[in-house]
């Protein structure tokens, strides 16, 4: 939950007051300055028009620096940030040969598979040299190898479902499986059965209930037919939030209303739970009980691509009717075989107890710098044991100060704003691996305590100052 001061939100509104007023001020004159001059589209329409061509031009270019930095390492606790400059106001970005060594604290990398591993690096190189770096072919024609069939029976296995289908892309597991769900083709295969679908997505139970008894009773929009079937999708790990979703009581909402369940564990499969099995394993609830899981090897096992875990008679149809299975190009082998010797280090069936230490580091650490955020006075959201932690930014001049200030520290953080937040809620979003060291936290929370200092960012009362004047009192006691 989000606790916007009002000082704070008034001052936010004002910047973006003013920000808005005098980039509509530099319009005017520019449309006067150039009236007689002629378009450089060539024929063609703008990409962009409105509201979002004037926010791309007088908000995001003015930044853009802070988003989408190339690095030139592998992603682990320390990396490369290549360095860039611009020479037309922000406009562009060049990358110049020079990189700079900082401490990585925004890219995905929760048990530390993204870097060399000692038991999944040589069987991705002997994969490689069998498999080639691609099939060059989708699934259902040249694509399909020992390695993806071995990974989804790991994948089913490993999460609790009978059957699962890999995709090679974590975005297209949820854009291209969603459809085919709602379309007018059932899981039989029959068509025109009626499988109409409301699709919600909620993090509270007692609005999902008022919803789904809204919907129940009032059905379709104009027709008002009964819906023949509603899907709540929820997610493991707000992205965004660091939040856990409350899949108990979401469960017990579903199951009142016979609805189904779709969880998306994107950012909660491998990085919490007592042996990395999601928030089913964390928050008690069988995996049986859930409809479909989805998930990514993006986050925690240090691959790419995505998966589907459900019945097999779901699995099938999904194999028969879904394009991103039978169009697309399959998962590359050597990112199959990263994935296989992830999960099998994190069960422990590599014959060490590597795994069992990720997740116990992963969670340390995360709870660690998360209440040691929280005691600086920093606004965190998100929840214990969730290694996404939110600090609030808020105001739009804040967004390019912490992100620029933290890279002079050399600590790299991620900044997130409009669109992907609502536009008075600008944050930086930090992700935690298990890879860190306790110094390398310790550094960046040296820093970041520093830069919130001097931008402002420290919303709440410092609570180690609170304990120090205790202390004084009962020794002067």
């Amino acid at each position: 939950m989000v606790r916007l001061p009002y000082l704070t939100a008034l001052t936010t509104l004002f910047s973006y007051g003013l920000l808005f007023a005098f980039g509509h001020f530099r319009d005017f004159f520019r449309r006067i300055l150039d009236a007689g001059k002629s378009s450089n589209l060539k024929g063609y329409a703008p990409i962009c028009l409105g509201y979002e061509d004037f926010y791309t031009r007088r908000l995001y270019l003015r930044i853009q620096d802070c988003f989408g930095r190339p690095i030139a390492s592998a992603p682990d606790a320390w990396f490369d940030v290549v360095e860039r400059h611009s020479n037309d106001g922000n406009k562009t970005l060049q990358r110049t040969t020079k990189t700079s060594k900082c401490l990585n604290l925004g890219s995905y990398n929760y048990l530390g598979f993204a870097a060399a591993d000692e038991y999944c690096t040589p069987r991705v190189i002997e994969s490689l040299k069998k498999y080639s770096a691609s099939t060059c072919s989708a699934r259902v024609d040249g694509g399909n190898t020992k390695l993806h069939t071995e990974l989804e029976e790991l994948v089913a296995r490993f999460v609790g479902k009978p059957a699962a289908i890999l995709f090679g892309m974590g975005y297209v597991t949820n854009s291209a499986i969603i459809p085919i769900l709602i379309g007018k083709v059932c899981v039989n295969g029959a068509r025109g059965s009626g499988a109409t679908v409301r699709v919600f997505q909620h993090n509270n139970p007692a609005h999902l209930e008022d919803v789904l008894r809204e919907q129940i009773a009032g059905g379709q929009p104009r027709t008002h037919r009964p819906w023949k079937k509603i899907i709540v999708i929820v997610e493991g790990i707000y992205s965004m939030e660091g939040e856990l979703c409350n899949l108990p009581e979401i469960m017990a909402v579903c199951k009142k209303y016979k609805a189904y369940t779709y969880l998306d564990e994107a950012h909660s499969i491998g990085a919490v739970g007592k042996t990395g099995r999601g928030v089913c394993e964390l928050l008690g609830v069988d995996p049986a009980d859930v409809d479909i899981m989805m998930g990514t090897f993006t986050k925690s096992f240090g691959s790419c691509g995505g998966y589907i875990a459900a019945s097999k008679e779901i699995i099938h149809h999904l194999k028969h009717a879904c394009p991103a299975h039978i169009y697309a190009t399959s998962m590359s082998p050597p990112a199959v075989q990263q994935v296989i010797s992830a999960i099998k280090v994190v069960l422990g069936e590599d014959g060490s107890n590597r795994g069992a230490k990720k997740l116990a580091q992963i969670r340390e650490n995360s709870n660690f710098f998360r209440s040691e955020l929280q005691k600086m006075g920093f606004e965190v959201l998100g929840d214990n044991d969730s290694p996404v932690m939110p600090i609030m930014l808020y105001n739009p001049a804040k967004i390019p100060a912490f992100s620029r200030e933290c890279l002079r520290q050399n600590v790299a953080v991620v900044t997130v704003a409009f669109p992907a937040t609502p536009l008075l809620l600008a944050r930086a979003r930090i992700c935690i691996s298990a890879s860190q060291s306790r110094e390398d936290l310790i550094k960046g929370l040296e820093v970041i305590s520093k830069v919130g200092d001097l931008i402002g960012i420290k919303y709440f009362p410092v609570e180690q100052e609170k304990v120090a004047s205790v202390d004084k009192l009962k020794k002067l006691e």
